[in-house]
């Protein structure tokens, strides 16, 4: 399967990026506009700059994993995120596929994107894995969890597995490596930032909000 040795996320360390010294109280927005460094709070990437596609608006994109707790954690702060981008801007999620376990999921996104169930199933997947404690871990397990959410399963089993979707993996791995993300849930905003260093899930909107910002206001818009 898709799997490279780079690309291997360790959940402690993002927990402690969370709990750590990255915990410093930010500025107080009321007094202050936050600042935010190259390098530290977020990276620019080096020309080419890769995106998902040319459609022409800024493209918010959640790097993440059904396999990931932190990205479950970071599901209620991403929905509104999304609800609160202005106007050409537009929110993408990327599964991604760091390894032979977390593939599976990559290929049930797909799989619920094409049958039209991902703003069903998206948080009920983080909820029935990371709070209610259910199995959730092999394909054939996927699979069932999607079937208890009212999809046909042998639909999802045959898209899941198809050529497209190997296709797509295939090219969300590239894009990621080319992003230099090696943990979830990662930002890149435009295919020209990535957040880094943020500390908290509301610091990461922020950041996201201020980077999205900045690309409008470079754009001209």
């Amino acid at each position: 399967m898709y799997t490279t040795a780079r690309f291997r996320w360790t959940t402690l360390f993002f927990g402690l990026l969370l709990t750590s010294a990255c915990n410093a109280a930010s500025p107080d927005a009321s007094t202050s506009a936050p600042t935010y460094t190259d390098g530290n709070e977020y990276v620019t990437l080096a020309p080419p700059y890769q995106r998902m596609s040319n459609a022409g608006k800024v493209e918010v994109v959640e790097v993440f994993s059904y396999a990931c707790i932190h990205c479950a954690e970071f599901s209620p702060y991403a929905d509104a995120l999304r609800k609160s981008l202005p106007p050409g801007v537009v929110f993408k999620l990327v599964p991604a596929p760091f390894n032979d376990t977390w593939v599976p999921f990559a290929r049930a996104y797909y799989a619920a994107k094409k049958l039209g169930v991902v703003e069903k199933t998206h948080d009920a997947l983080f909820k029935a894995k990371f709070t209610d404690q259910y199995p959730i871990n092999s394909p054939g397990e996927i699979a069932n969890f999607y079937a208890s959410q009212g999809v046909d399963k042998a639909k999802f089993v045959s898209i899941e597995n198809s050529p497209e979707v190997d296709a797509q993996i295939k090219s969300d791995l590239a894009l990621i490596q080319a992003w230099g993300v090696d943990g979830t849930p990662t930002i890149v905003v435009d295919g020209k930032y990535r957040t880094a260093n943020v500390g908290t899930f509301p610091n990461l909107v922020a950041l996201t909000k201020w980077l999205v910002q900045k690309e409008l206001n470079e754009k001209g818009k």
